[in-house]
């Protein structure tokens, strides 16, 4: 089984061999809303593993020392975003995917940069970025690479 997607003009096509994605989610961080031009980032993933380019191969733009994102160079489509650490998971656009509704959001990141007047999945839990030491110590080291 796979779920698949692709950038707006069908260059970069993806098939993410698994039976559901993993960890559907938006993320309200100001880097997740400049890499996307939008509000928040809707994110799903898989283990890097079950993630296939099957047409064209994207651009990569490393937003941070610690993520790269995914992107058509024709049509600009934000894909993929992954941490670039020993993690084993890649997570693609949700609004990518071939049928988005398949992937229905479970938690929202990046509280602390949510826009107040956005007014979206209030039922959702959530979590501000760095606020556990670990995540702390995970982000201390971190260089923004976006202006």
């Amino acid at each position: 089984m796979a779920i698949t997607g692709g950038c707006q003009c069908g260059k970069v096509r993806y098939a993410m061999h698994v039976e559901r994605v993993e960890k559907p989610h938006v993320c309200h961080c100001r880097m997740c809303q400049k890499a996307t031009g939008g509000v928040f980032a809707a994110l799903a993933g898989c283990a890097k593993a079950s993630l296939e380019w099957t047409a064209g191969d994207p651009a990569f733009f490393a937003s941070s020392s610690l993520a790269m994102r995914g992107f058509c160079r024709d049509c600009g489509t934000p894909l993929s975003f992954a941490y670039t650490t020993p993690e084993a998971r890649i997570y693609v656009t949700i609004g990518s995917l071939d049928d988005p509704d398949a992937a229905g959001i479970e938690i929202q990141y990046g509280l602390e940069s949510r826009i107040r007047w956005v007014e979206f999945c209030e039922a959702v839990p959530g979590e501000i970025t760095g606020d556990s030491a670990d995540a702390q110590a995970f982000f201390a080291g971190m260089v923004n690479n976006q202006p």
